[in-house]
């Protein structure tokens, strides 16, 4: 089941006060209510931070930044566009199906375990 991501402060607020108010663990009352555990921990985490922050003392280039809502940014690491060549390599009754970003070495290997069967 897909959970879903704590979408903004005020969405991290309410459901950290949910999870106080539950008495139940983090993990749990995540689960029991369909969000994603690891963004509520994210935004624990980082609230915790900014509040501790705020404490301290501001530097210069500190004090000129805007203040505004606070929000979490989800990097989602982007994979490859999918290779357009495909190759199939032929040894005897077996084929091995590879594209341009398979290994040399290791189609190889392969290669040679066909042809000794």
């Amino acid at each position: 089941m897909e959970r879903r991501k704590i979408r903004d402060e005020a969405d991290a607020r309410a459901c950290i006060a949910g999870v106080k108010a539950s008495k139940l663990t983090a993990r749990h009352w995540a689960r029991s209510e369909g969000i994603d555990g690891r963004s509520l921990r994210a935004w624990t985490m980082n609230l915790a931070r900014g509040a501790s922050s705020t404490k301290s003392k501001l530097t210069r280039s500190q004090a000129r930044l805007p203040r505004g809502p606070l929000r979490l940014v989800e990097l989602i690491p982007s994979t490859p566009a999918q290779s357009r060549s495909r190759y199939v390599v032929r040894v005897g009754v077996h084929a091995v199906e590879v594209d341009d970003q398979f290994a040399e070495t290791t189609l190889r290997r392969l290669v040679a375990v066909l042809a000794s069967c």
